[in-house]
């Protein structure tokens, strides 16, 4: 459990091709405190020296489990009664300074670098939310973007 607001907090990541970014998110869950990530589909996993090289031995603090799929990792935190929400930009989507959560157990999940969040699993999120952006690309880098959304979440629930 994160410690200062009582949250669980799981962080899912769809499909995340770059080794680099996992080891960043993997660092980052260990700053925010006690979070378990889910390694899904092409993402690699540890002990990997990319991974290795951006987490910094976090992968040995970090709680972490692998899923041959997302879908398998979201149906398995619904069932733990986690509200389900997607980080991705959808017609839909709340501005993240505009979210508080439903829920002490929340999964949040992170899509691929190119191809974002699939909608097959945006379609079963409880919720999507989305860092309001103000430049041309609308994009950040997916282990920037997780740093961003779990410190607010950590910060202001």
């Amino acid at each position: 459990m994160c410690e200062k607001n009582n949250l669980n907090i799981a962080i899912v990541l769809d499909n995340i091709r770059s080794m680099h970014n996992i080891g960043s998110i993997f660092r980052t869950c260990d700053a925010i405190g006690n979070c378990t990530i889910y390694l899904c589909g092409i993402c690699a996993i540890p002990p990997n020296k990319d991974i290795h090289k951006t987490a910094l031995g976090a992968t040995e603090s970090v709680n972490w489990k692998y899923c041959e799929t997302t879908f398998l990792a979201v149906e398995k935190l619904q069932k733990k009664n986690y509200q389900i929400i997607a980080v991705e930009q959808t017609k839909k989507s709340i501005p993240l300074a505009n979210f508080s959560t439903k829920s002490k157990k929340i999964a949040l999940i992170f899509g691929n670098e190119v191809k974002g969040v699939s909608t097959e699993i945006i379609q079963h999120a409880d919720d999507c939310i989305e860092i309001e952006q103000r430049g041309i690309k609308k994009s950040m880098n997916v282990s920037v973007a997780t740093g961003i959304v779990l410190w607010s979440i950590r910060n202001n629930s």
